[in-house]
Parts: structure tokens; C-alpha cells; sequence
């Protein structure tokens, strides 16, 4: 008894008894603590992969590739990124009906939820553009006036002056934007989709895609004025013309021929 009392008031005995019980706690703590948030967005990415997959192997696998390694029916999608199935399917241009030059944008069959599955594993296939936030393409507080440069120096050529969309060549075309959110354009001129070339950041700035989109929306809302009456698809002067000429001197053609058949008839009476 002696022997152990001495072991007892051993001056490292305090210290031993401290190891000994933070040892516990820590196991006890790893056994019974809740996972991380990192171990848990973690899981919930994978699980987003697998659920993506099952979707991709019914709705994507057949043009794409089993892998996403494309087919004679449809190209490859390792390295498209995220950014570009959220386009693609949250516009219902994919799965496409069939083929053609150009996909043309129809009812979306995927809810949010499962686009963003698709997403997660097309993703997972190699690295490409990232799905915006909403603090990328919430246009608010951008500059218009520079928009508007950008959008007629990038975009006028092929989505004419107001995004209302124009006639390229082949049967292809530039969709118009009016019915386009923010996040859509956004993620259009980050990924280039069909017959579009891409501005990456390294190319055009957050900012500067912010600007397009608050000129877009700003010349497509409901309350955007037309102080010229009818805006005639916003084509410009051509447009505007060509209306002029067709409508406008046919109608005076019309008068004119009938005031001559009137006088006409009033001569002979």
C-alpha cells in the first residue's frame, strides 16, 4: 500500500492522469461527433455524381458515350464543364430531339434538382467552366451605357441591337434573348454554346458580362419604350425602311391609283 501511495504522488502522475483522459476525449468525440460541413459536402457531391449518372446514362449516354467521350451522334463531354450542362438543359436545347444545324431551345424535361445531378457528373469527367453564382450575373448596379458598347462591338453581328436574334448561314441562327434569365446569358458567353464563340474571364471580365446582361435585360423588359411606335424585331433603320417603302408607298400607290379610277368614272358620268 506504502509502495502505491508513493506511486500516486509522483510529481509525473497529474500529468500521466491528463494525457490518459484528453486521449479519451478525443476518441470519444471522433466515434460520436457529427461529420465536418467538408465531409459532408463531400458525400453530398458524390452522391449528386452518382444520381447525375443514372440520369446521364438514360437521357445523355446514347450520343454522347457511356463516359461522356462522345459519338459520331454527338460530341465529347470531358472538360465542358458544369456551366454548359446547366445551359444546355435549363434552356431544353438537351437531350435534343434530333439532330440538325442547330438545336433548337424547347420545354425543359429536368427539374433544377436534377440538372444540377447532371452537372455534378459531366463535371466530374474533367475541368471546364464552372455554374455561376447568383453574385456573378445579378446585373444590378452595372453599368448599361458600357453594355451597350460591348453588346454592338461582341454580340450586335449575329443577336442584332437588342438581342432579338438574326439569321446566320446553313440553317443556323442567333436565338434572340428576350425570354433569356441573367444566369443563361451568363453562362452562354462563358461556354460558347453551338455556332457562339466564348468569353472566358481571361477574355472578358465578370464585370463586363455583368454590363452586357443589364443592356440585354434593360432593352428587352416590358416597360423599354418605343418612340417610334411598333419596334419592328428591333432591327434598325433597315427594318424600319423597308416597312417604310413596302407599306407606306404601297399605300400611296393605292390612294393614288384609286383617286385616278374615280376621276375617271367622274369624267365619263
Amino acid at each position: 500500500m506504502k509502495k502505491l501511495s508513493a506511486r500516486r504522488r509522483h510529481p509525473l502522475a497529474a500529468v500521466v492522469v491528463l494525457l490518459l483522459a484528453l486521449a479519451a476525449t478525443g476518441g470519444l468525440y471522433a466515434a460520436f461527433a457529427p461529420a465536418s460541413k467538408a465531409q459532408a459536402d463531400e458525400t453530398a457531391q458524390s452522391l449528386a455524381i452518382e444520381e447525375g449518372k443514372k440520369l446521364y446514362s438514360v437521357g445523355c449516354a446514347s450520343c454522347h458515350g457511356t463516359g461522356g467521350q462522345g459519338t459520331t451522334d454527338g460530341p465529347s463531354l470531358v472538360g465542358v464543364g458544369s456551366a454548359a450542362v446547366d445551359f444546355q438543359v435549363a434552356t431544353g436545347r438537351m437531350p435534343a430531339q434530333q439532330p440538325g444545324a442547330q438545336v433548337p431551345k424547347k420545354p425543359v424535361i429536368y427539374d433544377q434538382a436534377q440538372i444540377d445531378q447532371l452537372a455534378a457528373y459531366v463535371a466530374s469527367l474533367g475541368p471546364g467552366p464552372v455554374t455561376p453564382t447568383e453574385k456573378q450575373y445579378n446585373p444590378e448596379g452595372a453599368d448599361i451605357a458600357r453594355g451597350g458598347d460591348l453588346w454592338r462591338t461582341n454580340c450586335a453581328q449575329c443577336h442584332n441591337f437588342t438581342g432579338e436574334g438574326g439569321a446566320l448561314t446553313k440553317g443556323k441562327y442567333a436565338p434572340s434573348l428576350e425570354d433569356s434569365t441573367p444566369k443563361q446569358i451568363y453562362e452562354a458567353m462563358q461556354t460558347g454554346p453551338q455556332n457562339m464563340p466564348s468569353f472566358p474571364d481571361t477574355t472578358m471580365p465578370e464585370k463586363e458580362k455583368k454590363d452586357i446582361i443589364a443592356y440585354v435585360k434593360s432593352v428587352n423588359g416590358d416597360e423599354t419604350p418605343t418612340p417610334g411606335g411598333f419596334a419592328l424585331g428591333g432591327l434598325g433603320p433597315v427594318s424600319e425602311g423597308l416597312f417604310g417603302w413596302i407599306f407606306g408607298l404601297g399605300a400611296l400607290i393605292a390612294v393614288a391609283i384609286w383617286v385616278a379610277a374615280h376621276t375617271a368614272k367622274a369624267k365619263k358620268s
